[in-house]
């Protein structure tokens, strides 16, 4: 049973990077995995980030795309997001889900709460 936690600061401050943890319990670089990133806040519903994938090939919504950046540490099985130049509306619980070969998302973490203040 794969498992993934996100882990994050909870409040920063508009203009600033934020910067998520996810954890894995597997390897993520086994085979056909995806490893996203969506998010979910009230006026938008779920957004999808990014992905990277088992190769290394990451992904991005074309939208978030130019202050989105997702990396990972194949050593610890961490992925992690990068989101720059904040602003209130990135106020949002952040997921990381694993993804397969398919498109189906088949595991989430918990999420963890991010708030931006102005």
């Amino acid at each position: 049973q794969v498992q993934v936690q996100e882990s994050g600061p909870g409040l920063v401050q508009a203009s600033q990077t934020l910067s998520l943890s996810c954890s894995v319990s597997v390897s993520v670089t086994a085979n056909f995995y995806f490893w996203n990133w969506v998010r979910q806040s009230p006026n938008k519903g779920l957004e999808w980030m990014g992905a990277i994938a088992h190769n290394g090939n990451t992904y991005y919504n074309p939208v978030l795309k130019p202050r989105t950046s997702i990396l990972w540490d194949t050593s610890r099985n961490h992925i992690t997001l990068q989101l720059t130049t904040l602003a209130p509306e990135d106020t949002a619980v952040y997921y990381c889900a694993k993804g397969t070969w398919d498109g189906a998302f088949d595991t989430w973490g918990q999420g963890t709460q991010v708030t931006v203040s102005s």
